[in-house]
């Protein structure tokens, strides 16, 4: 048995057609999994921003009319921009068609859930390929190893003496699909737990935000109730 029998990419290359169709599926999902992290991180990272900066700007005492005009009318809106524009839209709609304050407020609410279901649906958008891939590859490698294992026992049972230097090459081709399925798993796991809670908590903040300019909104109508009856 020389080194380069024991090499990994030797072993790679002897494993059997399954455990080589494991090992790519891992290397697949592994890579796949990496261009989520670095897609959903970029994205929570700017939609914090966008977060951060759109509170200053609305709290900073404008009025709400202009920074409604100022925000655009296309699908590029995002975060408590787009449950503002959602709530303000409907508010302005259904006003001049209705003094009855708690349907008006009604229909900014159900305005604004709907904002902020696709707001959790942009948030967490390909974090269940994450969960998966997490969960699935170490069952994947565990696969892979079992099945090189069964054929390194097939092969020995043809062979009059078996040694270590015999097994000792078919047990290692067999382990690393199982390395490889932890490689998989274990980043995707750490991940997806970063990358969901930080959803989480951006999301609270959107409802935070929600409730507090349904608030302002309340305020808005029982101010102007007297006038309208």
């Amino acid at each position: 048995m020389n080194e380069n029998s024991m090499s990994i990419p030797h072993l790679v290359m002897s494993a059997s057609t399954v455990v080589q169709l494991v090992m790519v599926l891992l290397v697949i999902g592994s890579l796949l999994s990496w261009v989520v992290i670095f897609q959903r991180s970029f994205a929570l990272s700017r939609a914090k921003s966008a977060y951060q900066k759109f509170e200053e700007t609305f709290w900073s005492g404008v009025d709400l009319n202009d920074l409604y005009r100022e925000i655009p009318a296309d699908d590029q809106r995002q975060g408590a921009e787009h449950l503002f524009q959602a709530g303000f839209r409907e508010f302005h709609r259904l006003m001049p068609r209705n003094s009855q304050p708690d349907q008006v407020l009604e229909g900014v609410q159900r305005s604004m859930r709907v904002a902020w279901s696709r707001e959790e649906e942009r948030l967490t958008k390909h974090l269940v390929f994450l969960a998966t891939v997490a969960s699935a590859s170490p069952y994947i490698g565990l696969f892979g190893t079992v099945w090189g294992i069964m054929g390194s026992f097939q092969s020995l049972s043809m062979t009059q003496q078996a040694t270590l230097a015999t097994v000792a090459p078919w047990i290692a081709e067999a382990l690393i699909a199982t390395a490889m399925g932890l490689f998989a798993a274990i980043p995707a796991v750490i991940f997806y737990n970063r990358l969901s809670n930080s959803s989480a908590r951006l999301l609270g903040k959107y409802e935070d935000f929600a409730e507090e300019f349904y608030a302002i909104l309340h305020r808005n109508l029982q101010g102007r109730e007297p006038n309208t009856q």
